[in-house]
């Protein structure tokens, strides 16, 4: 407890004490993220500094007193990356909260991790530009955390997930040295692609302090499609034969029958055919003019070919929100059957459907609410689980349904998250999904970046005792 103690005074003496929380009713609200069925412990202290240069002061302290250290951002995430153990400091990146550039020639920019999605996006359409990931929080999780996860979004479809945005990275080490990774030239081959390593690691290997990333033209206003299906196979067949097409949406979304009905009550409104639809596809294109046009009418042919009862087209920019609204609101339409906990898994777009039918199945088997929204123009699906936070037996049986849900994901030739990450909650799947050899060279690469196990013990996937190193 002394050098615990000594530890806070010298982070205070060297931050200030506006910068280091030690109080357990302050630190609680530092413990975890969204994930609610991973375990988290209580910090020794939360600390949020101001720059790279108290990021490494944090760093060396900790390193120096054998205090872990956990990396956090807005703490949205969905995987318990983020969550505390018993005894750490939690690295809070929210303060680090500057767009220290934007480059509109380069068409690039340089971003502090705190800085807010939805903020950093609104800057640079200022400049007539873009920064395309765009998660379903996007309106208060941070640069930093979607950088750690390797965030997703509704336009992973035309756009991709984050790390096709960065260009290179500031990372503090585990011994408080700043590595700087990429370039900010459009093209770059000068050794490991050390930027892609740190995206998605999940505060594990260092704390990312700037990110160089890459921007494009600001699209068109986009136009929007909706189109209803009976079944859930033909909204299924219609994705596939988009693809096929080699038609790229910048928005294509599924919602099925649980989380259409959903939305509908939180809403108040009909969202598909009087009467009702199995699924529903939203789909989007930025394009522009006749391009847009030309795009969404191939796509609604290829709907209404697929067997799709329903569809409607329009260019108008305020009903197209409306119509998208519908999918926006699931997890908050949810909520008004008890407690949700959202699934990441991605399959291949042929089977869609497959995952759909496993998850109503699986709904069956467990006694409870599933409902499925997800990025069918990627496969990344989000699988929702509701139940009774407050009853043990309804709890375990999301836990279970969570499993199996999981299951059926690599049965059918997918991965185990698609966007959020494996976090404290995925681990054994992880293993399970890389094999052994996937394993061992996970470890290789913690140990050689971290050697005494300081950034974030535990998540992803655990490391051997020294005792137990051969």
């Amino acid at each position: 407890m002394t050098g615990q103690h000594e530890l806070a005074q010298r982070l205070r003496a060297e931050l200030g004490a506006d910068a280091v929380h030690t109080d357990p009713d302050v630190t609680a609200g530092y413990s975890r993220d969204m994930m609610p069925l991973a375990p988290n412990g209580q910090p020794l202290a939360v600390v949020l500094p101001a720059d790279t240069h108290e990021v490494q002061v944090v760093v060396r302290a900790c390193a120096a007193a054998g205090v872990p250290i956990v990396p956090r951002g807005a703490g949205s995430g969905l995987s318990g990356a983020a969550n505390a153990i018993d005894g750490c400091v939690v690295l809070v990146t929210t303060r680090m909260n500057e767009i220290l550039e934007i480059d509109p020639d380069n068409r690039l920019a340089v971003v502090q991790p705190g800085v807010v999605n939805l903020d950093f996006r609104t800057a640079v359409e200022k400049h007539g530009l873009f920064y395309p990931p765009d998660p379903s929080s996007y309106d208060w999780c941070t640069i930093g955390g979607n950088l750690s996860t390797n965030a997703g979004g509704l336009c992973c479809v035309k756009y991709g997930v984050t790390t096709d945005s960065v260009l290179g990275l500031d990372v503090v080490l585990a011994d408080g040295e700043l590595l700087r990774t990429g370039r900010r030239t459009v093209k770059g081959v000068a050794g490991y692609d050390l930027t892609k390593l740190f995206i998605g690691s999940e505060g594990t290997l260092g704390v990312i302090t700037s990110a160089t990333v890459a921007l494009k033209p600001l699209p068109q206003a986009p136009s929007t499609l909706v189109a209803a299906f009976d079944e859930v196979e033909s909204a299924g067949v219609a994705v596939s034969r988009v693809v096929r097409e080699g038609l790229v949406p910048s928005l294509m979304e599924i919602m099925d029958a649980s989380s259409i009905e959903a939305a509908e009550a939180y809403l108040k409104t009909e969202v598909g055919p009087a009467g009702g639809c199995r699924a529903l596809l939203l789909c989007q294109s930025d394009s522009g003019g006749e391009v847009a046009t030309r795009e969404l009418t191939m796509i609604e042919r290829l709907c209404s070919d697929s067997g799709a009862t329903m569809t409607y087209v329009t260019t108008d920019l305020a009903e197209g929100r409306m119509l998208l609204q519908a999918r926006r609101v699931v997890l908050l339409a949810l909520e008004r059957y008890g407690t949700w906990l959202t699934d990441d898994v991605c399959v291949p777009r042929t089977r869609i459907a497959e995952l759909i039918a496993g998850c109503e199945r699986i709904s069956g088997e467990v006694g409870l609410r599933i409902a499925v929204v997800g990025h069918a123009g990627d496969g990344n699906m989000h699988p929702t689980i509701v139940y009774d936070q407050t009853s043990a037996d309804e709890t375990a049986r999301a836990h279970r349904a969570f499993d199996d849900i999981l299951s059926v994901g690599l049965s059918l030739g997918g991965t185990v998250t698609g966007e959020h990450g494996i976090g404290r909650i995925k681990r054994d799947w992880l293993a399970t999904e890389i094999g052994p050899v996937g394993m061992r060279v996970h470890r290789e690469l913690k140990a050689a970046l971290d050697p005494t196990n300081l950034f974030n013990p535990g998540s992803m996937f655990a490391m051997p005792s020294p005792s137990a190193a051969p």
